[in-house]
């Protein structure tokens, strides 16, 4: 699975694609990630809560990058479409909540990785779910 899924992003039809939302999630993931040191460090916000409210602005901004880069091709045009568009991604992405927080809490409590670390794994391991299910879903590719 893992090696087909890294001849994807070196060729076939969906590498650009691939590659345009790795980079946006790349970018995203070192926003929310530092936004999540800010809340606890700064803003003496609990860890999970901490991750669950950078998540989530994560979500929004991603999918504006993603919208008019990575899927231009079936891009959100209109007020009606983005909304729903925003309101779909949010269902995926949300949904991948519970399993990047999961990793986040396992990773510290069991393991005792740094938050900040265990936070870089968690975004790793829910980005496959979420590419293929904002895709194939949100954006109807």
């Amino acid at each position: 699975m893992l090696r087909r899924f890294l001849r994807a992003i070196l060729v076939g039809p969906e590498a650009p694609q691939i590659r345009r939302f790795f980079l946006v999630g790349a970018a995203a993931a070192g926003f929310q990630t530092a936004l999540l040191g800010t809340l606890v460090e700064w803003g003496n916000v609990q860890y999970l809560i901490a991750a669950v409210l950078s998540i989530e602005t994560t979500i929004i901004l991603q999918y504006g990058v993603n919208n008019r880069w990575t899927f231009y091709d079936s891009r959100h045009d209109g007020w009606r479409e983005y909304g729903r568009g925003l309101l779909r991604t949010n269902l995926v992405r949300g949904s991948a909540i519970p399993i990047q927080v999961g990793v986040l809490y396992a990773l510290v409590s069991a393991v005792t990785i740094p938050y900040l670390v265990a936070n870089g794994v968690g975004i790793v391991v829910s980005g496959v779910y979420r590419y293929v299910l904002d895709s194939r879903w949100t954006w109807q590719g």
